[in-house]
């Protein structure tokens, strides 16, 4: 299986980077996938490569992360500018009519760019659905506040030993090192996504109640597990999956299965 291509698009605010994995002969729709914070489209790229089979797969960086060109300030940084640079990619592609996919953050970014264009969109997948209250909002915050950089390598530490400690079942050390990596690349911002996901949690709400497509979450054992099921009430055409068998990381360690379930959801959901 080829790698993906990597490309370069102009942006709101800069060059947005992107992945994409082209499929020989496409018969369905285009499959773009929004990732979680503070990683980048590379998160993906086992999944993408044996998803397009039958359709493109596409991931971006989102500003700020990966190689992407970074927003001017945390306060102009939102999942609403995810999301219509996200739409640049696709006008760019010439991709008219496409499927999402979104993880944790990128769940909040699928949504969005769904209620941005209903018409445009035809299936939506998640991972887990940060559905948070005030008081889990405020510890989500707490916990995810940048650490300031020292010679002890303090921030590296504590990064590291949290990825460690939240490891999803079979995740070997490349897959955990790919991890740190990607934390690593979002510099400074690091944490920008994260205040950008929890800005937006009413609003992520309301738009998971408005939204008419078909909407499939996948719930594994990770800290949203018990707050993803708050979405049951609220979709008008929506089901979550619980895969208490499978943690952070089951796109790598699990890849065929998980292509599998996406894709076979995504499918189900425009007929």
């Amino acid at each position: 299986m080829p790698s993906p291509q990597r490309m370069y698009i102009d942006g709101e605010i800069g060059q947005l980077h992107v992945y994409v994995s082209h499929a020989e002969n496409a018969t369905k729709p285009p499959l773009y996938c929004a990732h979680q914070s503070p990683k980048n489209g590379s998160e993906f790229l086992a999944f993408m490569t044996r998803a397009s089979q039958d359709r493109s797969v596409v991931a971006m960086d989102y500003p700020g992360y990966g190689m992407s060109d970074p927003a001017p300030s945390e306060e102009a940084t939102s999942i609403e500018l995810y999301a219509r640079n996200y739409w640049r990619v696709a006008d760019k592609l010439g991709h008219s009519h496409i499927d999402v996919f979104g993880n944790h953050t990128g769940a909040q970014v699928a949504a969005e760019m769904a209620i941005m264009r209903p018409e445009n969109v035809g299936s939506i997948a998640m991972i887990s659905a940060a559905l948070l209250n005030e008081a889990e909002e405020a510890e989500f915050r707490k916990y995810f506040t940048p650490i300031p950089l020292d010679e002890a390598g303090t921030r590296f530490k504590t990064m590291w030993e949290r990825i460690i400690g939240v490891r999803g079942p079979d995740q070997d050390l490349y897959m955990l090192a790919h991890s740190f990596r990607m934390n690593l690349m979002g510099g400074e911002a690091y944490e920008w996504g994260h205040t950008a996901a929890f800005n937006h949690c009413k609003r992520f709400h309301k738009i998971l109640a408005d939204l008419p497509h078909s909407i499939t979450i996948l719930n594994p054992n990770d800290d949203l597990g018990d707050i993803t099921h708050r979405a049951t009430p609220l979709m008008q055409r929506g089901e979550i999956i619980d895969l208490p068998q499978w943690g952070y990381g089951f796109m790598d360690a699990y890849t065929q299965q998980a292509v599998d379930l996406v894709l076979g959801k995504l499918d189900a959901g425009r007929k």
